[in-house]
Parts: structure tokens; sequence; C-alpha cells
């Protein structure tokens, strides 16, 4: 458990600074450091505490069984992942009618995504985890809200081609999860068919 834990400290660690970083000027660490240099780190230490949140997971496994979930949260979590994927793309992609609608994508598909996985699992390791990525979403998305930054300008149009390619990649990603490629990475079949 002290590996997941450390990761997910790690992992959360310059997501929370980046957070919570003053932003006036003279004060912002990512305007001294230069957008480079800052993201260069913010990038390797959050790398390290996936690496430790990987490794963590699987160390805990077999978990103790919190609760057991009903067969049937499994299959509500394939549709809410068949949303959450694509809401995640779209906050990288240009803006379309997704990201202009939602604000802060990125942190709508991660609770989507986290609250899913919360309703299809109950060992005490994915409970630990997805529980973290939701808390880190809800606390991230008050932040953001509380400083004023909501989501993309008034003056951008909406885009298409953003909201065409966050669905095709992410039901692209949700349909090879499906048919094998989350028993690959993470050791467990979607669906125990």
């Amino acid at each position: 458990m002290i590996f997941l834990i450390a990761g997910l400290i790690v992992f959360f660690g310059p997501h929370l600074f980046s957070t919570f970083r003053s932003r006036e000027p003279g004060k912002d660490l990512r305007a001294r450091l230069g957008q480079g240099p800052y993201m260069g780190l913010y990038s390797l230490v959050a790398i390290a505490g996936l690496a430790l949140i990987v490794y963590g997971y699987g160390a805990m496994r077999p978990a103790a069984i919190i609760w057991q979930p009903p067969v049937w949260t499994t299959h509500l979590n394939i549709v809410i992942q068949l949303l959450a994927w694509p809401i995640i793309f779209a906050a990288n992609l240009p803006t379309g009618y997704i990201k202009k609608t939602l604000k802060h994508p990125m942190l709508v598909g991660v609770k989507l995504w986290a609250v899913g996985h919360l309703l299809a699992n109950g060992e005490l390791n994915s409970i630990i985890l997805f529980g973290a990525f939701l808390a880190y979403a809800v606390i991230d998305r008050i932040a953001v809200k509380k400083r004023g930054d909501n989501g993309p300008p008034a003056s951008v149009q909406p885009n298409v081609t953003g909201d065409i390619l966050a669905v095709v990649i992410g039901v692209g990603l949700w349909a090879a999860m499906i048919f094998g490629l989350h028993r690959i990475l993470f050791g467990m079949p979607v669906l125990a068919l």
C-alpha cells in the first residue's frame, strides 16, 4: 500500500502545486522558470509518481475487498468510459463544442472515469486509486472556478474538427480497452467472457 500512496502523493504533488500556485507577476514559478523547464520538471515528477502508482496498485493484489459490486456496475462502467474518453481527449484538441460546453473537459472526463471505476471495483487498491483521482478532479474544478478560469474564451468559435477527433480517438481507445488492451496493460479484462 505504501507504494500506491507514495505514488499518488508524488503524482498529485505537482498537479496540486499547479492548481494552487501563485499567478501574481514575480511570484509565478512557471513564469520565473520558463514554460519549458517548468513543464519538464512537472512531467518528470508526475511520471515518477505514475510509475509508483502502477507498481503500488499491482503490489496490493490481491487487495482486500471492501464491497462486492453488482455485475451490472461493470456494464455501467463500460458505458461511462465510452463517454469519458472522448471528453478527456477533447481537452487537448482544437476547441470544439465539447470543450466549449464543458469548459474543462479533462476534469469532467477524469471524474467520469473515476466514478465509473469506483462503481465497478470494490477492492481497497481500486478505491484508493480511483477515489484519489476523483478527489483531485473535484478539488481542481473548484480551484479553477474560484480563480475565474472559465475554459475557452467566449471569442473562440468552436470547430467540429476537435469534436470529431475527440470522438474517433476516444471511442477507438475505448474499443481497444474492451477488446484486450485493458488486460494487456492492467492484467484484468474489462469483461470476463
